[in-house]
C-alpha cells in the first residue's frame, strides 16, 4: 500500500514539475558571438540569432548620400575605437538607402579596423525588450551597434521603453553599445498622434514637446532626401560598372528613367530594382556584397 502511494505521489510531482517548466518557458539560449558579425534579437528566447549572409550592399555602391555617409562612417569609427560617439537617427525619403548605409558602414569599419564590432538588429515590435538586451550586451568584450529599421510608434509604452534605453536610466547606457535607427519621420511619431495630443492637452505646446523629445535622444540626425535625376543615373552607372553590364549607356539611361517614371519616384531602391531587371535580361549573376 505504501509503495502504491509513493508511486502515485512521484507521478503527481512529475506532472507538477512539467507544468512549472512549461510556465517558465524555454531556458535562455546560448549566444555564440563568434558565429557571425550580424545578429537578430529574439527576445522570447533571450537569443541573438546569427545572420550568416547579411542582406547588405558594399559601401562603394551607395551613391548620392556622400555627406551623410561620411558623417555616419566617422561616428562609427570613433565608437569602434572606444571614443565618444552619438546615437544616430537616419530619417527621410523612402528607398534612399538608410538601412543599407548602416549595414554597409558597419561592414566597412569592421573590415578596415579588425575591431570586434557587432551589429544587432531589433525589430520595432521588440523595442520594449531593449532593457533585457542591453543587460545582456553590457558584459560582452565587443562593441555593439543596436539597429532598428523603420522605427515608429503607435502608442506611448514602446516610445517610453526606447527613451529609457537611450538615456540609460540610473545605470546608464553601456559604454560598448550604440543605437542606430531609421525612420521616414524625423520625430518618429505619426502626425495624427501629435495632433491628437495637442488637441487634448491642457498645454498643447508641452504635449508636442514631450512627443518630439524622443528624437532628441539621438545626437545625430542624418536626413535623406529625394534624389535628383543626375544622382539617380549616377546610381545606375555605378551598379552597371560594378556588375559589368555592357548595355549602351544612352539606352540604359532611357530605360532607367522610364522605369522610375512607372514607379513614380527616383531612389536608390528603384535604381537597384532596375539593375536587377537589366541583369536578369542580360543573364548576368549579381551579388551586392
Amino acid at each position: 500500500m505504501t509503495e502504491e502511494i509513493n508511486t502515485a505521489l512521484l507521478a503527481q510531482l512529475r506532472r507538477l514539475a512539467d507544468a512549472v517548466e512549461r510556465l517558465a518557458g524555454p531556458a535562455p539560449a546560448f549566444n555564440d558571438w563568434d558565429a557571425a558579425d550580424c545578429f537578430v534579437w529574439a527576445p522570447l528566447r533571450q537569443h541573438l540569432q546569427p545572420v550568416k549572409r547579411p542582406n547588405r550592399v558594399a559601401l562603394t555602391l551607395i551613391r548620392g548620400v556622400d555627406h551623410v555617409r561620411d558623417i555616419l562612417h566617422e561616428n562609427t569609427v570613433r565608437f569602434a575605437e572606444g571614443y565618444a560617439a552619438n546615437n544616430v537617427l537616419l530619417w527621410g525619403a523612402r528607398g534612399m538607402g538608410k538601412s543599407s548605409l548602416v549595414k554597409a558602414v558597419h561592414e566597412d569599419v569592421r573590415r578596415e579596423s579588425s575591431i570586434l564590432l557587432k551589429l544587432v538588429e531589433v525589430h520595432r515590435e521588440d523595442i520594449a525588450s531593449l532593457p533585457h538586451l542591453l543587460d545582456l550586451l553590457k558584459d560582452t568584450p565587443y562593441r555593439v551597434i543596436v539597429f532598428c529599421d523603420d522605427l515608429s510608434f503607435d502608442h506611448d509604452d514602446t516610445a517610453k521603453s526606447l527613451k529609457a534605453a537611450l538615456d540609460g536610466g540610473v545605470e546608464g547606457r553601456p559604454d560598448n553599445v550604440l543605437f542606430y535607427a531609421t525612420s521616414n519621420r524625423r520625430h518618429l511619431l505619426p502626425r495624427h498622434m501629435m495632433e491628437n495630443e495637442q488637441s487634448t492637452a491642457i498645454n498643447p505646446s508641452e504635449a508636442v514637446e514631450e512627443k518630439v523629445s524622443l528624437s532628441d535622444r539621438f545626437g545625430l540626425w542624418l536626413g535623406f532626401h529625394k534624389c535628383s535625376q543626375e544622382d539617380y543615373l549616377g546610381m545606375i552607372d555605378g551598379y552597371a560598372d560594378h556588375f559589368k553590364l555592357g548595355l549602351e549607356r544612352d539606352k540604359m539611361h532611357a530605360e532607367a528613367l522610364e522605369w522610375a517614371t512607372t514607379r513614380g519616384a527616383r531612389s536608390g531602391r528603384v535604381a537597384w530594382q532596375y539593375i536587377q531587371d537589366l541583369a536578369g535580361r542580360m543573364r548576368v549573376h549579381i551579388d551586392r556584397g
